[in-house]
């Protein structure tokens, strides 16, 4: 009797013991699933953010566009604008008019490289870069003279060759990710005559090393002109150099000799090959792919016309008609940038073949993405290769990885509400028609929506933007009442500040386009005529008086010029509780 009570009480003590694993394991089940979800979240705030930023390239594309159409009367009225704006800076200009005057001094403890070029030279960067050195202003421009030399013998596609015992690597955007192009080293080897790579576009911007990976790139190009292959991508653009940190990364590196080498680097874009076929059967080359690629057109273009893709040349001849048409071809063909099947015409069947691969992991941050390279040669499946760079978030577990990454796309979230803060509040108004300063869910997520367009899941990131009452109606101001944009004259009007912080990335660019020097400083006047043309494409209704008042406050030292630079990083967005966030996020 003894031993049959104690089998009983064994067998219910495992019974319960199992209940409670499988408790604690759907337990886990579902807060692992929470947690996926949250990241997914994040992560599609940070997708649907990017493409609304690269739609607003468009606006910008379309601006210079107008600002090309209305070219005849613009130039009467700003002539001098015009010439800066359309200009180019680019000539055959002289090495030695760069290289002359420059001394690399014996106190320089950097890498020396020896012209010509060897695979002692690539060994010889990659080691200096590990230990954070920085390449000489004169081996840079070195480089780049040498570079575009060769460039400028290529066609607009490269043609390159595999077999079973030679295959290719394709790498995607690197985005001044340093350590992942170190990464991609160490697993698949330096780049060789029985190692070629493609490197597809999108070498630099975002990251902070983006001078570092060019210098490799274009090293290891110069030693194996025939096995390392190079795109031009979007962000091969002086423009979007501009707008996304490397003309920055350039003039803080090289503070003396960073405005010869963006002139030279400008040249050197706009020679960079298109794409690249390989065995005569699978196009590369950057981008999305559009069913009506005309490679026979893109074989043509002369590429090297195209400063960048968001501006037009501008244009020499008298026919303006003809002019237009001509131009509209060229935008169109330089705006195709595709990655996929090379085919005249793509089948249905054959856009399952189509490939993206991005090579920059932890991109929006740490721990949001993994990074990828193709290995593939002839009559062989491709093969992929993840990876991921990681560095003090390998330790940590994965809620705070979430919290760290869903932390940073509802800031980047907030301030995309604040920048429309008076739309928002007029489109709540709207649907509110008792005055209640509360809304439903269903109203709330409507008018976000509607005014910010960017096709995210509202409901379920109301919780992180705005409060809820017990009945579960929005108090719709509440999510403007931790975050403002910072004024820097206390007396301009709300919608004003909210327009030049909204659109603080276009202005930039054109500013600095207008300054063609890189003093950072531009004229009052051009100040003034440069508002004037970009308020009447944008649709922006301010007053002229408002901007004026607020420029002339700006000019500090009443000289008759403002720093631009210094005139947009005023407007600002403060998150009043980012320590209290910070503080909540450690104890959990």
């Amino acid at each position: 009797m003894g031993c049959g009570t104690s089998s009983v009480t064994k067998d219910k003590k495992s019974e319960k013991a199992l209940k409670a694993a499988l408790v604690i394991q759907n337990w886990y089940r579902g807060y692992s699933a929470r947690l996926k979800t949250r990241q997914r979240y994040a992560l599609t705030i940070f997708q649907s953010i990017e493409y609304a930023d690269e739609q607003g390239q468009l606006q910008l594309s379309n601006f210079f566009s107008f600002m090309l159409e209305n070219y005849t009367r613009v130039q009467e009225k700003e002539p001098g604008l015009v010439t800066r704006l359309f200009g180019s800076n680019i000539q055959d200009k002289d090495r030695q008019d760069y290289l002359g005057l420059i001394d690399v001094p014996d106190s320089y403890c950097g890498p020396r490289l020896q012209f010509p070029l060897t695979f002692t030279d690539i060994d010889l960067l990659i080691e200096a870069f590990k230990q954070q050195q920085i390449l000489h202003a004169y081996y840079v421009l070195e480089v780049l003279f040498e570079t575009k030399k060769v460039l400028q013998q290529m066609p607009n596609f490269t043609h390159t060759n595999t077999s079973p015992s030679k295959e290719i690597t394709i790498c995607g955007d690197l985005h001044g990710k340093l350590d992942d192009l170190f990464l991609i080293f160490y697993k698949n080897g330096l780049p060789s005559a029985t190692n070629p790579y493609v490197f597809n576009g999108d070498f630099v911007d975002r990251g902070k090393n983006s001078m570092e990976i060019l210098m490799i790139l274009f090293v290891s190009f110069l030693v194996y002109p025939n096995d390392l292959h190079l795109n031009r991508g979007n962000h091969e653009d002086f423009m979007m150099n501009m707008r996304y940190g490397f003309t920055k990364e350039i003039l803080h590196k090289y503070k003396l000799h960073g405005k010869k080498i963006l002139q030279i680097l400008e040249e050197v874009y706009t020679w960079l090959p298109v794409g690249t076929i390989i065995d005569n059967e699978v196009l590369v080359i950057h981008g999305g792919i559009s069913e009506s690629t005309d490679l026979t057109l893109l074989h043509r273009i002369e590429r090297n016309k195209m400063r960048s893709v968001l501006m037009p040349p501008i244009p020499m001849d008298a026919d303006y008609a003809e002019r237009k048409n001509k131009l509209g071809t060229t935008i169109v063909a330089q705006g195709i940038r595709t990655s996929g099947s090379f085919s005249e015409q793509l089948t249905k069947q054959e856009w399952e073949q189509v490939i993206t691969v991005f090579s920059a992991s932890n991109y929006y941050e740490e721990g949001s993405n993994r990074g990828a390279y193709i290995r593939m040669s002839s009559g062989m499946t491709p093969r992929f290769f993840q990876y991921q760079i990681t560095k003090a978030t390998c330790f940590r577990p994965l809620y705070q990885r979430v919290n760290a990454i869903e932390s940073s796309a509802i800031r980047m979230l907030k301030e995309r509400m604040i920048s429309r803060k008076t739309d928002l509040i007029r489109a709540f108004q709207l649907q509110d028609r008792n005055k209640s300063g509360k809304l439903s869910m269903g109203q709330w997520a409507f008018s976000v929506e509607n005014v910010l367009g960017l096709n995210l899941p509202w409901r379920s990131l109301s919780s992180h933007l705005v409060t809820t009452d017990k009945d579960g109606n929005i108090d719709y101001m509440s999510g403007f009442q931790d975050v403002h944009i910072q004024k820097p004259v206390k007396e301009v009007q709300s919608t004003l500040i909210e327009t030049v912080y909204r659109y603080r990335s276009d202005l930039q660019i054109i500013f600095n386009i207008i300054d063609s020097d890189h003093s950072g400083l531009i004229s009052m006047e051009e100040f003034r005529s440069m508002w004037k043309l970009f308020k009447s494409h944008y649709s922006v209704h301010i007053d002229d008086s408002q901007f004026d008042e607020l420029a002339e406050r700006m000019d500090l030292n009443k000289d008759g010029s403002i720093d631009f630079n210094e005139f947009l990083k005023a407007f600002y967005v403060v998150h009043k509780f980012d320590k209290l966030n910070k503080s909540d996020s450690k104890l959990e």
